[in-house]
C-alpha cells in the first residue's frame, strides 16, 4: 500500500496529505484487486493505526456494495473468510477496536449478508454465533451486525429500489423460517448472562430486541420469560431506560385488538404493582421521559384497539378497552403536568387521542368532564414560559419550547372541540384574575393570560373572524376580555413577551374595533409610541411594524379621523437612512417597507378629495426622489467598493419604498381617482437613470425592474414611453440571471398591451434573442451545476417569452423578423421540444408549435411553413417522446406529452387528409411502425374527441419504448 498516501488519513494531517489520501481511496475503489491488499491487511492485522483499518473496511465496503457480482467464486469466498478471521481475532485482542471501526465492520458484514444470505451463505448467523459464542467482545460485534442488518432491511430512511425491497422481503421471510427462533434464543442467553455484569452489552441487546420485534413473531418475545426479565431490568438503574424503550416497541407492534388490550393491561398491572406509577417519587428525568413515552404507547395502543372494536361492532370489548383507557388518565395527567417539558411532551399524543374519543361520545360522565378540565388546567400551566427563557438571544432550548407550545396548542384546539363552553369559561377566569392585578403579577403569567385569549381565536372557529356577532354568550365573553385588554393599561408592561402578545392579540381580534371603535385611539397610540414602533427592543419594533400595517389595513374604514396625526407621527420612521455618519434608524429597511405601505393605504383609503390625496402622496414620495438623486450622484463618484455597495443598497431601498406605497392601489382607476399618476411618473423619471449606472448593476436593475412591474399595473399605458429605453439599458452586458428576471417584465407588457406594443416588440425582439443566445452559447465547466441550472432556467424563460408573444395573438412580431431569423427561432423551439430533457420547457415548446400551426398552418400561411410542419414539427412530436429521457411515469412529462398530442391534432385540423396521408405513407413507415399500428394511430388522430387521442398517444409511446 502507498504508505505516504496513508499518512493523510490521520485527523492531524495537513490538506495536501488529505487530498492525496482521498485520491488514493478513489484509485483503490476502481482498481480490480486493491481490495485484496486491504482484506489481507485486515486478516493479518498488518496495521495498528485505527484510521488505516477503517480505510481498509471502506475499500471492502465499496467492493461488496458496487462490484461484488464481478468477483469470481474464489474471490467472494476470500472476502467471507477475511471477515470471519477478523472476527475470530477480535476474541483474542488485548484491547477492543474503537467503536467507529466496529460499526464499519458491522456494516460490511450486513452488506455481505443481504448479498449472500439467500444464495451462498444461508448459515451466516450460525457461523457468526459459533465464532463469538458468549465472549463479550464477540457478542458486542454480533449485536452491532444485527443492528446493521436490521437497518439494511427495514430502515425507513434508506431509499430502496423496488428490486431491493423485494429482496429484503424475501430475506425477512426466509429468516423467520430458518433462524429467527435461534436468534431470539441467543438474545435471551446474552441478557441472562450479562444483565448484572455488563450493562453496555445488555443495553445493546435490548436495542436489538426492540428493533426486531416490529417484524418477527411477537410471541417469541411477548412471553413470560422475556417480559419478566425486561420488567426486572426496569428496576436496574443502568438498564431501565433501554428496557423501557424495548417494552415500548413490544407494545407498539400491530396485533389483534383484544390481544393487544390483554398485553397492555398485564404489563400495566405488573408496572403498577412494582411502584412505577408513583412518579412523584422518581427523580431521574431521563428515565421518566422514556417511561412517559412507554405510557403514551400503551395509551395510544388501547385507543387503537377501542377504535377497531367499535368499528367491528364488538361493544362489550370496546367497553373494556375504554375502561382500560380511563384507568390510565390519572397517570397521563401526572406526566402531562410534569415540570420537565420532555416528559410532558412525550404523553401529548395519548392525551390528544383520548380527547378525540370523548368528542365522539354522546354524553360525558362527571369523571370525564373532570378529566377534560384537568387537561385544560395542565395545558394552561404548561404554556407558561420559565425564568430561564432567553428572549433576547433565543437558542436551541428556546426553539424546543416554541415547538412544545405548538403541541400544546393542538391540545387546546382539541379541547375546544370537546367542550367549547368550558374552555371559554376557563380562559376567561384566568384572564380576568390575571389582568386585574397585572402590575404585581410575574411577566410569564401575564403573557400566558393574553396568549390564551389569542389562542381562542383559532380554537373557537368562526368564518372571517366574526367573533363578535352570532352566539351572544361567546361574543360578549370575548368582547369583555378584549375591552379589559385594551383598557387595563397592560400594554405598558415592561417585558417584550407581554408587549408582543398584546399587539398580536389586538390584530387577531381587529373586528372588535368595528364593534367598539372608541378604543382605536388608545391602541394606535400604543403602536406609535415607546410601547410599539419606538420600543427599546428591535425585535418588538420589527414585529410591530408588520402588525401596525395589518391593523390599519383591516380597519381602514375607521381610520379617517386619525390619518393626518398618524402620518405626522411616523414621519421620522420614513427617513431613508443614508449609509454615512453611522446613523442608526429605529427600523430596518424591511420594517420600513411596512410603514410605507401603511402610509400609502391611509392616504388612498382616506375620504379626502383627490387634491389632498395627491398632496399627501407627494409629501410621502418627494423626500425619496430627492435623496435618490443625491445618492445616485454619490454612487457615480464612489471609488471604494464597500461604499458603492452600501450606496446601491440605499438607492434600492428608496425604489422599494416607492413601489410599496403603490400596493394601496389595485389598478389604474384608483391611481387616477386619487390624482396620483403624476407623482408616480415623476418617480419613474427619477429612478430610470439608475439603469445606465455602470456600478452595482445587479442590485439597481433589480429594484427598478420591480418598480416597473408595479407601474404597469398602476399606470398602464402611461408607462409605455419609458419601456424602450429601460429595456435597452437592461439588455446591456447582462448575465443569465438578468435576462431571466427581465423576460417576465416583457411578458407582462406583451400580455397586457398586446397590439399596442407590437412596434416596440418587433424592434427589440432580435436584440433580446441575441442577448439570450449569447449567454446560452457561453462555454461553461462540464460539471458546473449552477451554470447548467441557470442556462436551463433561461431557456425556460425564453420559451415562456415566445409562448406569451404567440399566445397574445402577436405572431406578426415573429413573422416580421425576416425569413432567416424566423427559421432560426423555429429551429430553437424544435430543439427545445426534442433535445433538452426538461419536460417543463418541452411542454411550453409544444404549446408554441400548436399555436403557430393554428395561426400559420392553413392554406394561406407564410410560404414554406407547410414544409416546415412536415419536415420538423411532425418529427418532433415523435422524436421527443421516443427519447430515453422522456419519462412517461413523471407527471410533468405527461403534461408535455399532452401538449404534443394537441400539436398533432392541430396539424390534422389545419392540413386535413394530407396530414393523415403523410403519416400513413411516408413518416410512420420510415420509423418501421407496423401497418396495423399505423392504421390504428391514424384512426385515433381522426377521432373528434381530443382526449381519446391524448390517451392513445401515451399508450402508443409506452409500447414503442423498450
Amino acid at each position: 500500500m502507498d504508505e505516504q498516501a496513508l499518512l493523510g488519513l490521520s485527523p492531524n494531517a495537513d490538506s495536501d496529505f488529505r487530498q492525496r489520501a482521498l485520491a488514493y481511496f478513489e484509485q483503490l475503489k476502481i482498481s480490480p484487486d486493491a481490495w485484496q491488499v486491504c482484506a489481507e491487511a485486515l486478516a493479518q492485522r498488518t496495521y495498528s493505526d485505527d484510521h488505516i483499518k477503517f480505510f481498509c473496511f471502506q475499500v471492502l465496503e465499496h467492493q461488496v456494495k458496487y462490484k461484488y457480482s464481478e468477483l469470481t467464486t474464489v474471490q467472494q469466498q476470500l472476502i467471507r473468510e477475511t471477515l470471519v478471521s477478523w472476527l475470530q481475532a477480535q476474541m483474542l485482542n488485548p484491547q477492543p477496536e474503537k467503536t467507529f471501526i466496529r460499526n464499519k465492520a458491522a456494516q460490511v458484514f450486513a452488506l455481505l449478508f443481504v448479498t449472500e444470505y439467500l444464495t451462498k451463505w444461508p448459515k451466516f448467523f450460525f457461523d457468526i454465533l459459533s465464532v463469538v459464542n458468549l465472549n463479550p467482545r464477540g457478542v458486542d460485534l454480533y449485536l452491532r451486525i444485527l443492528m446493521a442488518v436490521d437497518s439494511e432491511l427495514v430502515d425507513r430512511d434508506v431509499v430502496h429500489t423496488s428490486e431491493e425491497a423485494r429482496r429484503n422481503t424475501l430475506i425477512k421471510d426466509t429468516m423467520r423460517e430458518q433462524c429467527i427462533p435461534n436468534l431470539v434464543e441467543s438474545w435471551y442467553q446474552i441478557l441472562q448472562t450479562y444483565q448484572y455484569t455488563n450493562s453496555e452489552v445488555t443495553c445493546q441487546c435490548l436495542e436489538v430486541v426492540g428493533a426486531y420485534v416490529s417484524w418477527i413473531d411477537l410471541s417469541l418475545i411477548a412471553n413470560d420469560r422475556f417480559i419478566n426479565m425486561l420488567l426486572g431490568h426496569m428496576s436496574i438503574e443502568v438498564l431501565r431506560e433501554e428496557a423501557c424503550d424495548c417494552l415500548f416497541e413490544i407494545v407498539n407492534k400491530g396485533m389483534d385488538p383484544v390481544d393487544k388490550m390483554k398485553l397492555v393491561e398485564s404489563l400495566c398491572q405488573v408496572l403498577q404493582s412494582a411502584g412505577f406509577f408513583s412518579i412523584d417519587q422518581e427523580e431521574d428525568v431521563d428515565f421518566l421521559a422514556r417511561f412517559s413515552k412507554l405510557v403514551n404507547g400503551m395509551g395510544q395502543s388501547l385507543i387503537v384497539s377501542w377504535t377497531k372494536l367499535i368499528k367491528n361492532g364488538d361493544i362489550k370489548n370496546a367497553q373494556e378497552a375504554l375502561q382500560a383507557i380511563e384507568t390510565k388518565v390519572a397517570l397521563m395527567l401526572q406526566l402531562l403536568i410534569h415540570e420537565d417539558d420532555d416528559i410532558s411532551s412525550n404523553i401529548i399524543g395519548f392525551c390528544y387521542d383520548y380527547l378525540h374519543i370523548l368528542k365522539q361520545l354522546a354524553v360525558l360522565s362527571d369523571q370525564q368532564k373532570a378529566n377534560v378540565e384537568a387537561i385544560m388546567l395542565a395545558v394552561m400551566k404548561k404554556l407558561t414560559y420559565d425564568e430561564e427563557y432567553n428572549f433576547e438571544n433565543e437558542g436551541e432550548d428556546e426553539a424546543m419550547f416554541v415547538e412544545y407550545r405548538k403541541q400544546l396548542k393542538l391540545l387546546l384546539d382539541r379541547l375546544a372541540q370537546v367542550s367549547p363552553e368550558l374552555l371559554l369559561a376557563s380562559v376567561r377566569r384566568v384572564f380576568s384574575s390575571t389582568l386585574q392585578n397585572w402590575q404585581t403579577t410575574r411577566f410569564m403569567e401575564v403573557e400566558v393570560a393574553i396568549r390564551l385569549l389569542y389562542m381562542l381565536a383559532e380554537a373557537l372557529p368562526v368564518s372571517h373572524g366574526a367573533h363578535f356577532s352570532g352566539d351572544v354568550s361567546k361574543a360578549s365573553a370575548l368582547q369583555d376580555m378584549m375591552r379589559t385588554l385594551v383598557t387595563s393599561g397592560v400594554s405598558s408592561y415592561q417585558h417584550t413577551s407581554v408587549t408582543l402578545e398584546f399587539f398580536e392579540t389586538v390584530v387577531r381580534y381587529e373586528k372588535f374595533f368595528t364593534v367598539e371603535p372608541q378604543h382605536i385611539p388608545c391602541v394606535l397610540m400604543a403602536f406609535l409610541d415607546h410601547r410599539g414602533l419606538r420600543h427599546s427592543s428591535a425585535k418588538v419594533r420589527s414585529r410591530t411594524a408588520y402588525l401596525f400595517s395589518r391593523f390599519v389595513k383591516s380597519l381602514n374604514k375607521q381610520m379617517n379621523p386619525f390619518i393626518e396625526d398618524i402620518l405626522n407621527r411616523i414621519q421620522d420612521l420614513l427617513e431613508l437612512s443614508p449609509p454615512e455618519n453611522g446613523y442608526q434608524s429605529l427600523l430596518s429597511s424591511d420594517d420600513q417597507l411596512f410603514i410605507y405601505e401603511t402610509a400609502g393605504v391611509l392616504i388612498v383609503n382616506s375620504e379626502y378629495p383627490a387634491e389632498r390625496k395627491q398632496a399627501l402622496m407627494r409629501n410621502l414620495l418627494t423626500p425619496l426622489m430627492e435623496k435618490f438623486k443625491i445618492l445616485l450622484e454619490k454612487l457615480m463618484l464612489a471609488q471604494d467598493e464597500e461604499r458603492q455597495s452600501s450606496l446601491a443598497d440605499c438607492l434600492n431601498h428608496a425604489v422599494g419604498f416607492a413601489s410599496r406605497t403603490s400596493k394601496a392601489f389595485s389598478n389604474k382607476q384608483t391611481v387616477k381617482q386619487c390624482g396620483c399618476s403624476e407623482v408616480y411618473l415623476d418617480c419613474l423619471q427619477t429612478f430610470l437613470p439608475a439603469l445606465s449606472c455602470p456600478l452595482q448593476k445587479d442590485i439597481l436593475r433589480s429594484g427598478v425592474r420591480t418598480f416597473l412591474h408595479r407601474m404597469i399595473i398602476c399606470l398602464e399605458e402611461e408607462v409605455l414611453p419609458f419601456i424602450p429605453s429601460a429595456s435597452e439599458h437592461m439588455l446591456k452586458d447582462c448575465e443569465a440571471k438578468d435576462l431571466q428576471e427581465f423576460i417576465p417584465l416583457i411578458n407582462q407588457i406583451t400580455a397586457k398591451f398586446k397590439i399596442q406594443v407590437s412596434p416596440f416588440l418587433q424592434q427589440m425582439f432580435m436584440p433580446l434573442l441575441h442577448a439570450i443566445f449569447e449567454v446560452l452559447l457561453r462555454p461553461a465547466e462540464e460539471n458546473d451545476q449552477s451554470a447548467a441550472l441557470e442556462k436551463q432556467m433561461l431557456r425556460r424563460s425564453y420559451f415562456a417569452f415566445l409562448q406569451t408573444v404567440t399566445g397574445s395573438g402577436m405572431s406578426e412580431v415573429i413573422a416580421s423578423q425576416g425569413a432567416e431569423n424566423v427559421e432560426r427561432v423555429l429551429v430553437t423551439v424544435i430543439q427545445g421540444a426534442v433535445e433538452y430533457p426538461d419536460p417543463i420547457a418541452q411542454k411550453t415548446c409544444f404549446i408554441i408549435l400548436s399555436k403557430l400551426v393554428e395561426l400559420w398552418g392553413g392554406k394561406d400561411g407564410p410560404v414554406g411553413f407547410a414544409d416546415f410542419v412536415y419536415k420538423h414539427i411532425v418529427p418532433a412530436c415523435f422524436l421527443a417522446p421516443l427519447k430515453q429521457t422522456f419519462d412517461l411515469a413523471d407527471a410533468q412529462t405527461v403534461l408535455a406529452l399532452s401538449e404534443c398530442a394537441v400539436t398533432l391534432k392541430t396539424i390534422h385540423l389545419k392540413r386535413g387528409p394530407e396530414c393523415v396521408q403523410y403519416l400513413q405513407q411516408e413518416y410512420l413507415p420510415s420509423l418501421q411502425v407496423a401497418p396495423e399500428i399505423i392504421r390504428e394511430f391514424c384512426q385515433a388522430l381522426q377521432q373528434p374527441d381530443a382526449k381519446v387521442f391524448k390517451n392513445y398517444l401515451k399508450v402508443f409511446f409506452q409500447r414503442a419504448k423498450p
